[in-house]
């Protein structure tokens, strides 16, 4: 039975899904104007997670990813480049599906980009506008009035009186009260053309929020299973997104029905006890870790922590990840890569799913894959060599042939493969006349350079630190 934190219920509660066996599952996702950080990197990896667990468990899928491609920070930063919105955005957009695919993300089923869903913003503007629930400012925006909406303030857990302004919520004169949000911005001069949409209030462009109920309606429905984001969307974006969703498409005069039945946030990605983010430039980029760490160990980095926690992000963390992950891909040295079906029945695999049936508790999930690695070392058994390969291969990891992965990565000792082997071969011959001092002087030095040597009974492997 899965159990799922819902960030609404401030509870970890059974989920049960509003079809039979069907999951409809919104995620927000990237701002494109810049690389994806590590921050992003983590969002992304989590839901990966997600997704493959309620495929694993025998649901039927379908997740969204939005990407924003309009933005006052696209905009700017079109601007000071002196290039089209829509070339920077695709850029980004090309950026960040390479870097998903070297995490080994899977593609959302579908993925709306903001401005091809315009029209559906203002039809629900439009409707909230009907149902007293926005207003057109003395300065041209429309705003939300949030004291309106009964229910504001109900994910957050805090009264309107305690809410203020948070971020991306800008306070302006024509705002009827502070913690109105913009709905449609007007047209400013200023702005390039291709930001201008036409309305009935005049040219203008979408406010944030947004964007995802309107995306979020039209792919999954005016009511769906669960709703994803970092822990900073909380508030106000994804208060407001109940306000305006609930508003527009579930209106009644005591403000019932329910926009979505369960809200999950990841926790921060912190450096030095702070959020990473672009804003206190204390990020990195996914490009800048992948250039000094694989792919597969900085996912390994990120789902040992269970998903709430906060993630402290450090090199020494990473290479600890690699050290952990190689005892992984060392129990299966001998078993092929791909093609492995788990045996649920089988103990390890119960204790895999009871783990991340419990709110996706990755890191319990991996305790058992060490377990089963124990094993796998102690009786050299295939078949839990299988098991281990299978139930990695659920969390998107475990699946390269794992000489490949301990003889690769990011190799900074100089070394080719052809260098290690001659050295390996100079060994043996030094061996077999008997030279045991020069023997162990190259087993020295090779591990000087990170690379250790296993003898065994079929010859000498070598593997990189």
């Amino acid at each position: 039975m899965l159990k799922i934190y819902n960030t609404l219920a401030r509870d970890k509660q059974e989920f049960i899904p509003i079809e039979q066996n069907k999951v409809r599952m919104y995620v927000c996702g990237m701002t494109v104007y810049d690389y994806c950080h590590a921050g992003h990197a983590r969002v992304m990896v989590v839901f990966d997670m997600v997704y493959r667990w309620l495929m694993a468990s025998g649901y039927d899928v379908i997740f969204v990813r939005n990407i924003t491609d309009i933005d006052d920070k696209i905009i700017k930063r079109a601007t000071e480049n002196g290039e089209s919105i829509h070339t920077l955005t695709q850029r980004f957009i090309d950026a960040m599906h390479e870097d998903e695919r070297a995490l080994g993300v899977l593609a959302p089923d579908h993925e709306p980009r903001a401005t091809e869903y315009v029209t559906q913003m203002l039809d629900m503007i439009g409707q909230l506008e009907i149902n007293g629930l926005a207003y057109r400012a003395a300065d041209g925006d429309v705003n939300f009035a949030v004291r309106k909406f009964e229910g504001y303030g109900k994910l957050s857990g805090k009264t309107l009186d305690d809410l203020r302004a948070g971020e991306r919520v800008e306070v302006s004169d024509g705002k009827a009260d502070p913690l109105d949000f913009v709905l449609w911005k007007h047209a400013k001069e200023s702005e390039p053309e291709e930001v201008k949409w036409a309305s009935q209030w005049g040219k203008g462009r979408p406010g944030w929020a947004i964007e995802c109920s309107a995306m979020s309606s039209a792919l999954l429905g005016k009511h769906f299973d669960i709703h994803g984001g970092g822990a900073d969307l909380q508030f106000p974006h994804h208060e407001n997104e109940i306000a305006q969703s609930e508003g527009a498409l579930l209106h009644d005069h005591n403000n019932q029905g329910q926009f979505v039945n369960y809200w999950m946030h990841n926790g921060f990605v912190r450096v030095d006890n702070e959020k990473m983010s672009k804003s206190l430039g204390n990020f990195f980029t996914i490009r800048e870790v992948l250039q000094k760490f694989d792919a597969e160990v900085f996912r390994f980095f990120i789902l040992r922590a269970h998903y709430r926690s906060p993630l402290n992000y450090s090199d020494m963390h990473i290479d600890d990840a690699k050290s952990a992950l190689t005892r992984l891909y060392t129990a299966l040295k001998n078993i092929p890569a791909g093609g492995v079906i788990v045996d649920w029945e089988e103990v390890h695999a119960q204790r895999f799913k009871a783990a991340m049936d419990d709110d996706f508790n990755s890191p319990e999930a991996m305790a058992v894959l060490f377990e089963l690695a124990n094993e796998v070392n102690k009786t050299t058994d295939m078949k839990l060599a299988g098991q281990l390969r299978g139930l990695g291969g659920v969390l998107g990891l475990l699946q390269r042939d794992a000489k490949e992965f301990l003889q690769g990565g990011h190799a900074n000792d100089g070394l080719s493969e052809a260098d290690i082997v001659g050295q390996i071969e100079a060994r043996r011959a030094a061996k077999q006349s008997k030279n045991f001092a020069e023997a162990d002087h190259i087993r020295k030095a090779l591990l000087a350079k990170g690379i250790i040597l296993e003898d065994g009974a079929s010859g000498t492997n070598w593997r990189r630190a």
